[in-house]
């Protein structure tokens, strides 16, 4: 079965958005750069961000949102987007009103339900968690293995927070990656397990 990785690029005072659900600048490092990073042309990052992100982008084969998120994208239309499998959300409401039941998107009552579909449909590969409300709560239920962020210079003041509304103390370990691209660090932090 393959990880569970909470991810987002986030403002160096732990916004993902600000109070009018926009990104900023956080987006900036994606088009700012001269290697393109989908078939899309629209992505373009530093080398060094390509190097990072590109691996880990072929590993995700989930993807899991809330429905605030996938309001706020139509869906992306029904096609996953950066060529995932499936997107998985998180919701108490039915798929909009003529959604296509073909489309690979699936619906989930909360976020343990979530992550055991998109575990049972990623295989061995990453299930990937979008940061914000929904990925607070994963992380408050024990499921996360890894924390990912792309920190951008930027503060917000305030916003949506990256780990959400969570309040408990989480311990992770120390960085096992710290990359400087233009205009982001991206980290990983592995969760340390609370025993049981």
């Amino acid at each position: 079965m393959g990880k569970v990785v909470m991810y987002g690029s986030v403002s160096v005072d732990g916004f993902v958005a600000d109070e009018n659900d926009q990104p900023g600048p956080l987006f900036d490092w994606l088009s700012g750069g001269d290697v393109p990073l989908d078939e899309s042309g629209l992505v373009t990052v530093s080398q060094t961000s390509y190097d990072h992100t590109r691996p880990y982008w072929d590993q995700i084969g989930v993807t899991v949102v809330g429905r605030h998120v996938f309001d706020l994208t139509d869906g992306w239309d029904g096609k996953p987007p950066a060529g995932i499998d499936h997107v998985v959300v998180v919701t108490h409401r039915p798929a909009p009103e003529g959604w296509d039941p073909g489309a690979p998107f699936h619906f989930a009552g909360g976020v343990e339900a979530a992550v055991v579909e998109a575990q049972e449909l990623a295989g061995d590969r990453i299930v990937e968690v979008a940061a914000g409300d929904v990925g607070g709560q994963v992380l408050a239920a024990g499921l996360v293995d890894e924390v990912r962020m792309d920190v951008v210079p930027v503060v917000f003041g305030s916003g949506k927070r990256y780990f959400g509304s969570v309040h408990a103390q989480h311990l992770l370990d120390d960085p096992d990656v710290v990359i400087q691209g233009d205009r982001v660090l991206h980290l990983r932090y592995r969760v340390r397990r609370r025993p049981t």
